[in-house]
């Protein structure tokens, strides 16, 4: 049994507020990864050159394997925000896949349960426990994903499908259109994996 909580997710306003940290959270650490470079082209500047190739190969070395994945992250947190204002939060039932921690496994019926990969960033989402077993928070698409997050919308994660077979779902299991303008698919009726 799903319970529906409110229009859409976006109106509970410690999902608004849990955006709000996501984003600036992911500033800061864009900056952070972004901070030697510009302390190396100050050094550069002011004709500390030595010092200026000491920062850059520090940082190069500790920078350069994660940068990428922060870019990606900050650049698509805004897909997040989408899929919190089209879609409603739902409570369901959900595990973590015990061999890999970006795995989760969302029951939508009895006969259909999901596996998504959180994205970029693993997190704990399913605490708290009923008689049926951990539940958690889901907003989106069962057929393309969405956002999860722990019960009560503190901690969000965007979900991407897991090689969950496209015959398994039908139509009335979502909206195209709002799938679409929530940035989950693309025209061409394939799914985003961002």
């Amino acid at each position: 049994m799903t319970v529906q909580l409110g229009k859409v997710a976006w109106d509970h306003p410690p999902t608004a507020a849990a955006y709000k940290r996501l984003a600036l959270r992911r500033t800061v650490w864009l900056g952070a990864m972004l901070a030697p470079a510009v302390i190396a082209g100050v050094c550069t500047w002011s004709g500390l050159l030595l010092q200026a190739r000491g920062v850059l190969t520090s940082a190069a070395i500790l920078t350069i394997p994660f940068l990428p994945l922060v870019v990606f992250a900050q650049m698509f947190r805004r897909r997040v925000a989408t899929v919190l204002q089209a879609y409603p939060w739902r409570e369901l039932q959900g595990r973590h896949v015990p061999q890999s921690p970006s795995l989760i496994a969302v029951r939508f019926t009895d006969e259909c349960t999901a596996t998504f990969r959180m994205f970029p960033f693993p997190i704990q989402l399913t605490t708290a426990q009923d008689d049926d077993g951990p539940r958690l928070w889901f907003a989106g698409d069962p057929r393309y994903g969405g956002v999860a997050s722990t019960m009560g919308g503190q901690n969000l994660v965007r979900l991407l499908p897991d090689n969950t077979p496209r015959g398994a779902w039908t139509e009335a299991d979502g909206d195209d259109g709002l799938a679409r303008r929530a940035g989950l698919v693309r025209s061409n009726g394939k799914g985003t994996w961002t």
